[in-house]
């Protein structure tokens, strides 16, 4: 950020420096998001597996007995609310990311769409070093709205 001091004034810079905190809050949003994906998705698996073999194939003759198999150890239940419980908070970290993603994005069309008034005259020459410093050290293109 040091380098685009000379470039750009106070309020571009603090635009900037917003941008790249917001980008920074998406990309740990999205890491969450993936990791409880992730994790939801082994845990189910594991779950799924465990009844297979200890509810679901022993009793596959009547689904009385399966349900009765079921709700006979406290266990199952327990986890069964895990397994609901992560993909909740799977459900969570992705409205969150979500979110983030839409705030970064409007401010980052903000900045390309304000370009002309927060680059003016000799700065203006100077800009595409500020978009490609943002593009290389921050994976922000500023370049063009699409994402």
């Amino acid at each position: 950020m040091d380098e685009m001091k000379n470039i750009t004034d106070r309020a571009t810079e603090q635009m900037l420096t917003n941008l790249i905190e917001k980008k920074k809050k998406f990309d740990q949003l999205k890491k969450q998001h993936h990791f409880a994906l992730w994790v939801t998705a082994v845990g189910c698996t594991i779950f799924l597996y465990y009844l297979t073999h200890t509810v679901i194939g022993p009793h596959a003759y009547s689904a009385a007995s399966m349900i009765s198999a079921f709700v006979s150890r406290s266990l199952h239940l327990y986890a069964f609310l895990a397994v609901a419980g992560m993909a909740g908070a799977t459900k969570i970290f992705h409205q969150r990311k979500e979110k983030a993603e839409k705030e970064f994005h409007a401010l980052r069309c903000e900045i390309i769409d304000r370009s002309k008034d927060l680059w003016k005259e000799e700065a203006w020459k100077n800009r595409h070093i500020v978009f490609e410093t943002m593009k290389k050290q921050y994976d922000i293109n500023l370049f063009h709205e699409a994402k």
